[in-house]
C-alpha cells in the first residue's frame, strides 16, 4: 500500500457562502443553458466556475483538500443552480456525490483517486453491464456502459458489475462498482437526446482492464452500513446510507428545475397579455389555479426533504442506527419527489400556452429536463412504491441499494 498523502485543506466556506456563490452563478448558467445543450456537455467555462467556487470540494474529505460538509449543503447548491441550467447542475451533483461515495470505501481507493491530484473527479455508470473476471489481487473488466454523466470532464469512472460466484456458493449476488482510471477506458460520444441534453452522458468502453480489490465498492457492505471508509473518515457527514444519498442526488435536481419553472412562470404571467382578447394573463382564473397548485406541490417537496434530513441528522448525531425501514422510506421519497416535481413543471408548462414551446423560453427546457431526470432507473416510482408498500406491510425490503 502506498503512503497516504495529506493535502492542506483550504478553509471550508459555510453553507451560506456556497449558496451565495451559487446564486451569483444561476443567471450566468441561465444565459449559457442553450449553448450547453448545443455542446451536449458541460461548457468549459462552467466547469471552471464550479471549480473556482469550490463546489466539487463540498463532500470531499478534508485530508485531500475537501470541505467535508454535509450532503444537504451540496443539495441546496445544486437546487439553486438547476434553476439556471439543469444539465450543468445534474453533472455537478452526480460527480460531487462520487467524492462522498469514495470516502465510504477502502481508504486506499481515496489515495489512488486523490493522492497525486486532489482535484481528480469521477463519473459513473452503475448498471452492472460489464463482464467481471476475478483474478489474483482484483478483477478484470470488459464491456460497455451507458449514461455516464459528466464523463468528458472526469479522469476516472465508477462502473457497475456482478462478481460471479464460485461453484456451490449461495447468497445474494455480489454487485459492485469498480473505480477505473482514464487510460483504461474510452468515452464513446453518443449523447443525442431530448432532455438533459448538456450532461454528456456518454458510453464507457473498457477492454480487459485490471482493477485491484481495494478499488471496488461492494454494495452489500453499504446495505449493512459496514463500508470500510466509515471508520477511516470519521466525520459524521459520512454516516448517511449510500443508497439514500445517491437517490436524493438525482431527485433534488428536479426540485431545482421546478423552482426555476415556477420563477419563470411568475415573471412571464405578470407581463403577459392574452393572444385573442389582450387581457392580462394574471387575471385568468386557470393561470392562478395552475400557479397555486404547482407552488403548493413544490413547497411540499422542500418541506419533505428538510424533514427527512432532520430525522436522519438526529439519528446520526445521536450515534443511533438508521433502520432499514427509514432508508426505504427515504429512497421512496426521493423517487416520489422526482415524480411530483415533474408534475409541477408540467402544470406550469401547460398553463404557459404556445409561448412555452419557444426555444428561447426556459419553460420548454424545464419540461424536457424534468421528464428526462425522472426517467432515471434509480427514480422509478413504480418499483419504489412497490417496495415501500411491502415494507409498510411488514415485509422485508427487496431493494438492497439503500
Amino acid at each position: 500500500m502506498s503512503p497516504v498523502v495529506a493535502f492542506a485543506a483550504p478553509t471550508a466556506p459555510t453553507q451560506a457562502e456556497l449558496l451565495d456563490r451559487a446564486r451569483k452563478l444561476t443567471p450566468v448558467l441561465r444565459e449559457r443553458a442553450a449553448r450547453t445543450e448545443e455542446n451536449r456537455a458541460l461548457l468549459p467555462e462552467t466547469l471552471q466556475d464550479f471549480v473556482d467556487a469550490g463546489f466539487y470540494k463540498i463532500l470531499q474529505p478534508a485530508k485531500y483538500g475537501g470541505f467535508e460538509l454535509p450532503p444537504m449543503t451540496l443539495f441546496k447548491v445544486v437546487m439553486e443552480l438547476a434553476k439556471g441550467c439543469p444539465s450543468s447542475a445534474w453533472c455537478l451533483c452526480l460527480v460531487t456525490v462520487h467524492n462522498w461515495e469514495v470516502a465510504l470505501l477502502d481508504p486506499q481507493m481515496a489515495e489512488d483517486l486523490w493522492g497525486q491530484d486532489p482535484d481528480a473527479r469521477a463519473s459513473s455508470s452503475y448498471a452492472p453491464f460489464g463482464k467481471i473476471t476475478p483474478v489474483d489481487g482484483g478483477y478484470r473488466l470488459s464491456g460497455r456502459w451507458s449514461w455516464s454523466s459528466g464523463s468528458d470532464h472526469c479522469s476516472w469512472v465508477i462502473l457497475g458489475g456482478i462478481v460471479p460466484r464460485g461453484d456451490g456458493v449461495t447468497g445474494p449476488p455480489d454487485v459492485r462498482a469498480f473505480l477505473v482510471p482514464r487510460p483504461d477506458y474510452e468515452v464513446a460520444d453518443v449523447w443525442h437526446v431530448l432532455g438533459l441534453k448538456g450532461t454528456g452522458s456518454n458510453d464507457i468502453i473498457v477492454k480487459d482492464a485490471f482493477v485491484p480489490e481495494h478499488r471496488t465498492h461492494q454494495f452489500l457492505h453499504s446495505f449493512m452500513m459496514t463500508d470500510p471508509g466509515r471508520a477511516a473518515f470519521a466525520s459524521r457527514n459520512y454516516k448517511y446510507p449510500f443508497g439514500v444519498i445517491f437517490a436524493y442526488s438525482l431527485s433534488i435536481v428536479t426540485i431545482g428545475m421546478a423552482d426555476g419553472a415556477l420563477e419563470a412562470f411568475r415573471e412571464d404571467m405578470k407581463q403577459r397579455l392574452g393572444a385573442y382578447d389582450g387581457a392580462k394573463a394574471m387575471e385568468e382564473p386557470f393561470v392562478r389555479h395552475r400557479l397555486a397548485e404547482a407552488e403548493a406541490i413544490i413547497r411540499g417537496l422542500h418541506t419533505r426533504l428538510d424533514a427527512n434530513f432532520a430525522e436522519l441528522d438526529a439519528l446520526i448525531d445521536a450515534g443511533a442506527e438508521i433502520p432499514v425501514e427509514l432508508r426505504v422510506k427515504n429512497k421512496w421519497d426521493a423517487q416520489w419527489i422526482a415524480k411530483e416535481a415533474q408534475k409541477a413543471v408540467e402544470l406550469l408548462f401547460k398553463a404557459s400556452g404556445a409561448r412555452g414551446l419557444k426555444l428561447d423560453n426556459p419553460m420548454q427546457r424545464f419540461f424536457r429536463d424534468s421528464h428526462a431526470a425522472s426517467n432515471h432507473a434509480f427514480l422509478n416510482p413504480d418499483k419504489g412504491s412497490l417496495n415501500a408498500g411491502l415494507v409498510q406491510l411488514g415485509g422485508f425490503t427487496t431493494d438492497f441499494t439503500l
